[in-house]
């Protein structure tokens, strides 16, 4: 995709691109505001990291997770906004090292992998890079850079959504005008899997050209905003709307 994709701040609202949101963070006075005005709070340390798609970068998210968070715990939340749909498997790559949800303590094979019960600042540090996994059969690849640690009043949650970028527009395929609300999970790398509500109704109702059909897999997935859109049984997330709405919306 051409485009860079854009996110609104959680705190103001503003509209950036990925890289412009890591700096306005720095610099939101919104953010600075809300922060003041919960200063009584506990301080917590944070991290503050950039998840993205491996292959398909215009998706990507920046999160404040707690020092204390453990890999199991950002586990879950991966699961929950962009990934889970049949309760795959998944790792953190981390320095060398395999966290996994369900680790092989057998070592005949070689070195064997670690649980995800490690907290965040036991394993990673500023700068850091390291790789998600998430079904190790049709995979579904993140990499996630730490890009900030710092002190700040304890939050709810112990992984806080900054900025996400907004949904990808697709047009659909059939009629090349309409959104499209579905992908054919068979054509989705090809230049035609979209389909849009009305040629859907068209095409069940024979109204469309003979040569347009939906492939042998018989069905369609929704257009989610998401990297494993389209892939194996994934329907969106439960949790989490595909737009993100700042806290002054």
């Amino acid at each position: 995709m051409a485009v860079q994709t854009k996110g609104l701040c959680k705190y103001c609202g503003k509209e950036y691109t990925k890289s412009g949101m890591l700096r306005h963070l720095q610099a939101c006075k919104k953010r600075s505001a809300k922060l003041t005005e919960e200063k009584r709070k506990r301080i917590c340390q944070y991290f503050q990291v950039v998840i993205t798609g491996k292959y398909q970068k215009d998706y990507w998210l920046i999160v404040e997770a707690s020092e204390n968070t453990t890999l199991k715990e950002l586990d879950w939340f991966i699961r929950d906004i962009w990934v889970e749909c049949c309760e795959h498997l998944s790792a953190f790559t981390i320095h060398g090292e395999q966290y996994e949800s369900n680790p092989d303590t057998d070592s005949f094979w070689g070195k064997p992998s670690r649980n995800m019960n490690y907290r965040l600042k036991d394993v990673v540090d500023v700068g850091d890079n390291f790789l998600y996994e998430y079904d190790f059969g049709s995979t579904t690849e993140l990499t996630i850079k730490v890009v900030d640690f710092y002190k700040a009043p304890e939050q709810k949650e112990n992984v806080t959504i900054l900025s996400r970028n907004n949904p990808i527009q697709f047009t659909c395929s059939v009629c090349g005008k309409n959104p499209a609300v579905w992908i054919d999970p068979i054509k989705m790398y090809n230049e035609d899997p979209f389909w849009c509500e009305e040629c859907l109704e068209k095409y069940e109702n024979g109204e469309l050209d003979e040569e347009i059909e939906v492939e042998e897999s018989g069905y369609l997935l929704p257009v989610t905003n998401s990297p494993r859109m389209g892939v194996c049984g994934y329907e969106g997330s439960d949790f989490y709307p595909n737009q993100f709405e700042p806290d002054d919306m």
